[in-house]
């Protein structure tokens, strides 16, 4: 056989050219009008009359939206399943063995909250998989998106991945009315197979979520997309204060032990202390009780709650020895006695430096001005930070608001975030994590 001359031979490489180019796949495009779609048909179910959402974990709004949500993550090509724990997970598996890259967030909410904490991250998660799936992209890694379950019940779905949630906690009431054990019965799990769902460190290559701010920084500022670096711990003490009940009129007042003097003072100190301390940590009274509760009795016995906030729980723990100290003086001079019961912990989970530099980038590359900060609030990316790089993209709140009926963010800014999301998952998908 002839070998083909110049004119056969650069008409053969412009048709293998052309071939070429007819069978690389389009970059993938999210597509926005869908986006804002399916947020709005999601924020329909458990609406309320003030405008706000009451679809909080395991009741029949939850179930319904849990519904829609599996649809949507099948109308994207993913395989569903629904685990022990109740989290809706879709999966499509990568070119490559490796561990897969998750992302995603939830969608139950706190009572006459808002649509778009929760909602953004999951309804976004799914459309970046479905814009994959129509440009016929096959990552290296295997996907998955993941709705973790009572994210605001305490993080049950996520946590039950870490091996977090205690048998103890089944028994727990949540807003629904149901126990926890009940409630990850009625959403499809199994309270007994808990065990099943937990994760070893290495399972997970990397963890993306997308979320509203809950904070007016980037609105205030006039940023696109914020770069969180880490997720505050958080540490919560029931403080008792006790002094001595006594009659209001016979009782003069270089003779009182007033509990409720006291735990104002307190009240104050942790105010103060707090803002007066070098850092980022906050520190809030936000439930008083006091005993008897009569307008003739002086309160002998006072309850109240101390939360602290910070991005090291070194940070916590030190403003907590300061501020017991502070409790001690102020009850050497009231007469008074507190007491410190630990109820609650929440671990700080700073974000890997590696995706906040690709979250950067990716915006960077959009054109979307980008911002890096901490998240005051609690999220799923704390859990899976015990087994996985994780990273977490904000977009802005409107005036801050959150858990409201007045929660809000821009169409646009949901849109510009899910954007990031996908170029940040491409990204990753390109490391060996």
């Amino acid at each position: 056989m002839k070998p083909p001359n110049r004119r056969q031979f650069l008409a053969l490489a412009a048709g293998m050219v052309l071939e070429t180019k007819r069978q690389a796949p389009e970059p993938p495009e999210v597509h926005g009008p869908r986006l804002v779609s399916q947020l709005e048909e999601l924020s329909r179910i458990g609406r309320t009359p003030e405008g706000g959402s009451v679809r909080v974990a395991f009741s029949e709004a939850d179930r319904s939206a849990r519904q829609y949500v599996q649809d949507l993550m099948l109308q994207a090509r993913l395989e569903v399943e629904v685990d022990a724990a109740a989290n809706l997970i879709g999966r499509r598996p990568g070119r490559r063995d490796l561990p897969p890259l998750m992302f995603g967030s939830h969608i139950d909410s706190v009572p006459n909250g808002g649509h778009y904490d929760g909602p953004v991250g999951s309804i976004g998660a799914i459309e970046a998989a479905r814009a994959l799936a129509e440009a016929g992209i096959r990552t290296r890694h295997p996907l998955e998106v993941v709705v973790f379950a009572n994210e605001e019940g305490g993080k049950t779905g996520s946590r039950a991945l870490s091996g977090e949630v205690e048998p103890r906690e089944l028994d727990l009431p949540t807003a629904s009315g149901k126990t926890i054990g009940e409630g990850l019965t009625f959403a499809g799990g199994d309270p007994a197979r808990l065990e099943q769902v937990k994760r070893s460190p290495g399972e997970i290559a990397a963890y993306l979520e997308l979320h509203i701010e809950q904070g007016a920084v980037l609105e205030s500022r006039g940023i696109d997309i914020g770069v969180v670096e880490g997720i505050v711990g958080i540490r919560r003490w029931n403080v008792t204060v006790s002094g001595s009940a006594n009659h209001a009129g016979t009782t003069p007042m270089d003779q009182r032990r007033d509990a409720l003097v006291a735990a104002a003072e307190f009240v104050a100190r942790v105010h103060r202390t707090a803002r007066d301390t070098p850092g980022r940590q906050v520190a809030t009274v936000g439930r008083i009780e006091a005993e008897p509760g009569a307008p003739n009795v002086i309160p002998g016995r006072v309850t109240l709650s101390l939360e602290i906030r910070d991005l090291e729980m070194a940070g916590i723990d030190a403003l907590f020895e300061r501020l017991r100290e502070e409790s001690r003086g102020i009850g050497a001079q009231t007469g008074t006695s507190f007491d410190f019961d630990p109820f609650y912990l929440s671990r700080a989970a700073p974000t890997d430096p590696r995706l906040r530099d690709l979250v950067e980038q990716s915006a960077n590359n959009l054109d979307f001005s980008s911002l890096r900060l901490p998240s005051g609030a609690g999220h799923d990316a704390q859990s899976i930070a015990l087994l996985a790089p994780v990273g977490m993209i904000f977009v802005p709140s409107a005036g801050g608001i959150s858990h409201s009926p007045r929660e809000f963010t821009e169409p646009g800014l949901i849109v510009q975030g899910v954007k990031v999301l996908l170029q940040t998952l491409l990204a990753a998908d390109e490391r060996d994590w």
